[in-house]
């Protein structure tokens, strides 16, 4: 029951892939993943370019990838590359290539590999609408394939690989007339390349399949992953270059981009990857790092089998559908069903203060209005603890924290106490018996309380413990149930609960994604690593609820949750701005740009806007984007609503008003504070 994108669902394991030489550096195969990034400089700037890769090198980016946006830029990678060596700096150079096949060739002459995007390298984008026989499709397909085939055979003879990176903002007209604005389309459009590559004999191609939209991202390279391997069964295929473009920058552009790299390295799919944030790009590479190391000490864990569940954990692991889920509790706080996925606070042990507590929890949550705590877990696991319970209500009504409390406690301990609470968790381990468990159903039954069953062990255990947990649930007649798990794998183990629930018939309870920070990480790394836990089932569809736990600042845990969310694309409660990483075909400086106008469109609750730097992705982008600012020349920017195109060459001193202006006339303006 295994997809072919993978070898196991249930186990971190890493994708079989054959090495590609970049230079001295290889992608694929035994190597580990490959961290690497972009300049930001003009190219034609040789010094600048050549300081920018220095300093990356030095923060530890293993491939420098660099534009070539016509003949000159190419021409100057010669240089480039000079000077380089004789600063003794021998890291490999990419060129990257959109529009213009003639600078590719001579790109060619000068580094290690060249990345061309098969939406423009010889096809056309104005979204024009036109429908095509097999015949004109044919037609065309070739003609796209004899532009092409000139590098791949330049490059054959030359050793140099290939990127081939589709784009979800710039695929063809001719590709969005036939598979529409899909991930099917991006592996589409990366095929028929392939195809070429293998006419010729070269087989040094890395793929990349990057969107803004992680859930599009995560699909796409899922189905580009199955699809290599049904044209080569049993055969390591291509490595991947993997990545979420156009993240933005700061938090939203570091969750963003975990969410979507660490989704896919969870499967074992990635051998080199880049973090594309609107910032220096020496800022990339540490967040890269942290996201290569969390994912690689899981690929290094000893192999285990873990036994099928007896179904799949989602129904299209190529397309994301959220799963369908029984409605839990009532009113603004009820979780599952038609209800958005709600966000809670774990916040461990009852405390010894309820009223300084609660005033404390209130200011910390004061400080992030934009977005609404919905529920407060904490842990009472002795009957004193239980005690307290009504102390800390009552600090918290009186703090103006009126919120469902949900506790976690042993069973024995509940059904002795006449607390009343909105949920119970319950911690379901190897040594949990029966009827201990009995005792949890039963008291929830009794005091007609929600009870979720917290799964505790490993992930070959989680299945068992689920079907003990389902068991007494079913013998007692329990049916408001829920089901979290903690675990060491937690993607893997969520994974393997949905698949059981799904095998037992309950595949409408409600999943309740749990994440603990680790004291030893760091705040940056625990920021990835929260991202990476909760955002991959979320964008598998799994998820009717989130909670942080092991944070300092209440407010800081709840904002993360919300930002996930967002990442994901399962809740908006802010502004989004789709922003991509500069370079040198950038029009405008892109840092202090998106700076400027997130200064003043920041408070616009769910308003999607593009900052891009130039037309490569601009255009595609921008339907995905509510409004966008898109570099049309020196000094100028074109804005867009939607897909449209509604004001041109405006100059960049008015453009951020004319951008303000438009948000105003399309009815989406509300006043800050």
């Amino acid at each position: 029951m295994t997809p072919g994108y993978v070898e196991s669902l249930y186990w971190p394991r890493r994708r079989s892939t054959f090495e590609v030489r970049v230079g001295d550096v290889g992608i694929g195969g035994a190597n580990p993943v490959r961290v690497q990034s972009m300049t930001t400089t003009d190219t034609l700037d040789t010094n600048a370019t050549v300081a920018q890769i220095e300093r990356m090198v030095k923060a530890g980016c293993e491939i420098a990838r660099v534009t070539a946006p016509s003949l000159k830029e190419a021409e100057n990678l010669a240089e480039i590359r000079r000077e380089l060596r004789r600063r003794g700096i021998g890291v490999p150079l990419v060129a990257d290539i959109h529009f213009t096949p003639n600078a590719a060739l001579i790109a060619a002459e000068h580094v290690e590999k060249v990345r061309i995007n098969p939406g423009n390298f010889a096809d056309k984008k104005k979204f024009a609408v036109r429908e095509y026989g097999d015949a004109e499709w044919r037609e065309e397909v070739e003609r796209a394939a004899a532009r092409f085939r000139p590098l791949v055979r330049r490059c054959k003879q030359l050793g140099r690989a290939l990127r081939i990176g589709t784009n979800h903002g710039s695929l063809s007209d001719r590709i969005m007339n036939r598979f529409g604005d899909t991930a099917l389309g991006m592996v589409e459009s990366a095929l028929e390349f392939l195809d070429v590559c293998e006419d010729e004999g070269f087989s040094a191609v890395v793929f990349s399949m990057k969107s803004s939209n992680a859930q599009v991202a995560i699909q796409a390279y899922r189905l580009l992953a199955a699809r290599l391997a049904a044209r080569a069964p049993g055969r390591p295929g291509h490595p991947f270059h993997v990545g979420v473009t156009e993240a933005g920058d700061a938090e939203d552009g570091r969750v963003k981009s975990a969410i979507g790299i660490g989704s896919l390295l969870e499967d074992g799919i990635g051998d080199t990857i880049r973090v594309s944030l609107t910032e220096d790009p020496v800022k990339e590479i540490p967040v890269a790092a942290a996201l290569a190391r969390h994912c690689e000490a899981r690929w290094a864990l000893p192999r285990r089998v873990v036994a099928d569940p007896g179904a799949l954990f989602v129904d299209d692991p190529f397309a994301h559908r959220r799963r369908a889920t029984r409605s839990i509790g009532s009113g603004e706080h009820a979780i599952g069903g038609p209800h958005p996925v709600r966000v809670e606070l774990d916040l461990g042990p009852l405390p010894a203060e309820p009223h300084a507590f609660a005033s404390g929890l209130r200011d910390s949550l004061a400080r992030v209005r934009e977005v609404t705590c919905e529920g407060l877990l904490v842990d009472a696991f002795d009957p004193d603890a239980l005690a307290r319970l009504p102390a800390l209500r009552s600090a918290l009504a009186a703090a103006g924290l009126e919120l469902p409390l949900t506790v976690r406690a042993e069973p024995g301990f509940l059904s002795e106490s006449a607390i009343e609470v909105a949920r119970a968790v319950v911690p379901v381990g190897a040594l949990v018996n029966d009827d201990e468990l009995a005792t949890a159903a039963d008291t929830a039954v009794r005091r007609n309380h929600a009870l979720e069953w917290e799964l505790c062990g490993s992930v070959r255990e989680i299945a068992g413990l689920l079907d003990r947990a389902l068991a007494a649930s079913g013998r007692a007649g329990l049916a408001d149930v829920l089901v979290s798990v903690d675990a060491d794998l937690p993607v893997h183990a969520v994974r393997v609960a949905a698949a059981r629930l799904r095998a037992r018939g309950a595949a409408d309870v409600p999943i309740v994604l749990r994440h603990r920070r680790q004291p030893a990480r760091s705040s940056e790394e625990s920021l990835l690593a929260a991202a990476v836990d909760l955002g991959a089932p979320l964008c598998d569809g799994i998820g009717d609820a989130v909670a942080l736990a092991g944070w300092e600042d209440p407010g800081r845990a709840l904002d993360l949750a919300y930002r996930i969310l967002q990442g994901a694309r399962l809740r908006t409660t802010r502004t989004e701005f789709i922003s991509c990483p500069s370079c040198g075909r950038t029009l405008f400086d892109l840092e202090e740009t998106t700076a400027r106008i997130k200064a003043r469109t920041q408070h616009l609750r769910g308003v999607k806007i593009a900052i891009m730097g130039c037309i490569v992705n601009g255009p595609g982008e921008m339907a995905d984007a509510d409004f966008g600012y898109v570099g049309s020349g020196p000094g100028t920017v074109n804005l867009y609503v939607g897909k449209q195109l509604v004001e041109r060459h405006v100059p960049q001193a008015r453009a951020d008003d004319r951008l303000v202006a438009l948000i105003r006339e399309h009815g989406r303006w509300v006043e800050p504070g």
